[in-house]
């Protein structure tokens, strides 16, 4: 990451020589100005308006403006020997409990990056110092022509700084919370804290810009050639004038859009398990007289698997029986032949003489 500023930390006697960087970046997407009529861009140019011509940025200085108008010409060299100690320092003033700060102050962030091997020793000694203490560091510093309030705290295994306005940038809420007197009920905060519990948490990675997101699309869409996506319409809202309606309404939806995201999520994981399969390529099965279907093969392959199942060794001697038995069968027949016949005749002479002798 490129510095933006180098400087030394003042911690006491101790001096640590740091690089600042800045801790964030904006990914909103730019717009440029055009000429509507033909697409033309809109330059802005630098002009003297006392000679009347462009000028380049190296006649370009900075002047304050007085009261009467006259510019007074201030210098980089003029900024640069400032009577002050933060002209190139951050001087810790104290180290005091985060919560004594107010989110209110609090400003642009930068890390601060040990500037060579001798920073190394003291940045880690300050470090591990805010760490152990559970405290942060109060500082000044002067950045981009004025003096600056800032806050010293531990991220990870860095040192990191947060732009903090001076208490007196700050505006008293004045007019901003309602004037009449109004009562809430117990019944309406047990609803609110219901509505709360049923939203929980979240974990801020999750959140994303979906308004730049969808000027990407429409950007996209345009570029191609192609028709922008259309707002959805979203139903009105029906006016609701009871409190505890409205509690119990929201409550509800609430807890219907847990359920449907948790039901949504379950359908995603399920698809995403079979990653490299495509519809396309599927087929619907073939019925054929040979060929069975995989569902039809599953499904009795589950009826077996629900059958109570029969040791091995009554299995193995009842097939050892019935074999035994088609084999004598077929010996028999072989053996007798024709006179297979004869012996049925017989068989049939005695039944009868046996039924005439009981009659």
């Amino acid at each position: 990451m490129r510095s933006i500023w180098n400087g030394a930390i003042s911690f006491g006697l101790v001096s640590i020589p740091i690089k600042l960087v800045n801790a964030t970046e904006s990914h909103s997407v730019s717009f440029r100005q055009i000429h509507t009529e033909d697409g033309g861009r809109i330059r802005y140019r630098k002009v003297c308006e006392l000679e009347d011509r462009e000028v380049t940025q190296a006649e370009i200085g900075k002047a304050y403006e007085d009261a009467d108008g006259s510019m007074i010409p201030i210098t980089d060299e003029d900024l640069s020997q400032l009577p002050i100690p933060t002209a190139r320092t951050i001087e810790i003033v104290a180290f005091v409990p985060e919560d004594r700060i107010d989110p209110l102050q609090m400003g642009s962030a930068y890390y601060l990056a040990a500037s060579g091997a001798p920073a190394a020793k003291p940045y880690t000694l300050l470090r591990e110092a805010l760490k152990r203490s559970n405290r942060v560091a109060i500082a000044k510093f002067a950045l981009r022509g004025r003096e600056r309030l800032g806050m010293l705290r531990v991220v990870g295994d860095a040192i990191a700084m947060h732009g903090l306005l001076w208490p007196d940038e700050v505006r008293a809420p004045e007019g901003v919370a309602p004037e009449a007197g109004v009562t809430v009920r117990d019944q309406e905060l047990d609803l609110a804290d219901a509505l709360m519990d049923t939203l929980g948490e979240i974990d801020l990675d999750d959140l994303h810009d979906e308004y730049r997101e969808a000027v990407e699309e429409v950007i996209a869409a345009k570029a191609a050639g192609e028709r922008p996506p259309e707002a959805r319409e979203e139903a009105a809202p029906g006016k609701v004038l009871d409190l505890m309606a409205a509690l119990e309404s929201s409550v509800r939806a609430a807890r219907e859009s847990r359920d449907g995201e948790g039901a949504g999520a379950a359908e995603e994981a399920e698809v995403r398990s079979l990653p490299q399969r495509k519809t396309s390529s599927r087929r619907a099965p073939k019925e054929t007289g040979g060929k069975k279907s995989t569902s039809t093969a599953a499904k009795k392959t589950a009826a077996k698997k629900t059958e109570p199942k029969k040791s091995t060794a009554k299995s193995a001697g009842s097939a050892k029986k019935t074999a035994a038995r088609s084999t004598a069968k077929k010996t028999a027949a072989k053996s007798t032949g024709r006179g297979g016949d004869k012996t049925a005749a017989k068989s049939t002479a005695k039944k009868t003489a046996s039924r005439r002798r009981s009659a």
